[in-house]
């Protein structure tokens, strides 16, 4: 347990973060750059036992137009990866009970949130070894509060985008796998001869398959 005190772990320089304004703590960003840009908006966790500090982090990532999911410590964050996939996570490490080193530590633990990007946010002593247990920890980086806005935000913006495309290509190597299949499928009826209703079929969804590839 750090002998910091947790009120140094509030966000700083109130006029440099924008007030966020009321609402549902889990939602939706309105229609904006990520869908102009043809990407899908991907959902980012944000962790802090401080309500004033998620509704900063919010404020500050609004503009990227992603879903924001937040969570008042590390048991709610571990929670909510087991019912959605991230494209991030912006984990607090000063946090009562199970704090940011542990939660990183389950998170990196499970198949099926490994692989999920960490960003630490903490105001901790700046002490490197503090650092290097994030980053042992899992951590792809470890910022220092108060941090500055900009920076934070082009560093979620390149995670976010990273994401769209990862799973552009998973979606792609699907898609050819399967018109492979089928194909292989229509082939194989052809040189029968017998079935023609079931070569209809494959030939329409290998010709549907073909227009989800990119031109």
């Amino acid at each position: 347990m750090n002998s910091e005190p947790k009120g140094s772990d509030r966000l700083d320089d109130r006029d440099r973060y924008p007030t966020a304004g009321p609402g549902r703590r889990e939602r939706r960003r309105p229609e904006g750059a990520s869908e102009r840009e043809g990407n899908e908006k991907c959902s980012i966790l944000l962790v802090d036992d401080r309500p004033e500090n998620l509704l900063a982090l919010e404020a500050v990532l609004a503009p990227l137009n992603q879903n924001l999911v937040t969570a008042e410590s590390g048991e709610e964050a571990l929670k909510h990866l087991l019912d959605h996939e991230f494209a991030l996570i912006l984990l607090d490490v000063q946090m009562p009970g199970m704090d940011g080193f542990e939660t990183a530590l389950q998170i990196k633990e499970r198949p099926k949130t490994k692989d999920i990007p960490i960003i630490f946010i903490t105001a901790i002593s700046q002490e490197p070894h503090h650092a290097l247990r994030g980053y042992s920890a899992g951590a792809v980086d470890y910022l220092f509060k108060p941090f500055d806005p900009w920076a934070l935000r082009t560093k979620v913006g390149v995670f976010t985008e990273l994401h769209n495309k990862t799973r552009k290509l998973q979606r792609q190597t699907e898609i050819g796998k399967r018109v492979e299949d089928t194909a292989a499928r229509l082939r194989a009826v052809l040189d029968g001869g017998t079935n023609a209703d079931e070569a209809s079929a494959l030939a329409a969804e290998l010709e549907e398959l073909s227009k989800q590839l990119p031109r």
